[in-house]
């Protein structure tokens, strides 16, 4: 991990920076001067795996893929391009489908009990009065 951000900030003689924003640069350097690679390391690898079970059982999909961009986000900010662009544009197409991006996992009997504005129906009476007109 530090070697992976050391590499990241460098700036070389010649050619381009691998970090084009400086306020990323900034970002991980903060990260390097405090040894963050040490408890950082196990949050990517936690959050890697919580993003790829929610993603693979249909566990809140959306907000597994919504984590998911952002991660890949961050390594596109990083400089490291691979196939992370097709993947952030996936983890948006998940995010934008979410209603129906889980409906073969677990999100199929979760959601209707956590409550989703999209099956959220009026209850009975709870509209506002109607007021008949005055006769004339």
């Amino acid at each position: 991990m530090l070697g992976y951000w050391k590499s990241a900030v460098a700036v070389p003689a010649t050619g381009h920076a691998a970090i084009t924003f400086e306020w990323y640069r900034s970002f991980l350097q903060l990260l390097i001067n405090n040894n963050a690679q040490t408890w950082f390391g196990w949050l990517i690898t936690i959050g890697e795996m919580a993003i790829g079970l929610g993603l693979l059982l249909g566990v809140l999909t959306g907000i597994a893929a919504f984590f998911g961009a952002t991660m890949n986000m961050s390594y596109l900010l990083a400089g490291s391009t691979s196939t992370n662009p097709v993947m952030f544009a996936f983890a948006i197409g998940l995010i934008l489908a979410w209603k129906v991006a889980g409906y073969y996992g677990v999100d199929r009997y979760l959601l209707p009990r956590l409550g989703v504005p999209w099956n959220a129906r009026p209850r009975r009476g709870s509209g506002p009065p109607v007021v008949s007109p005055a006769p004339a």
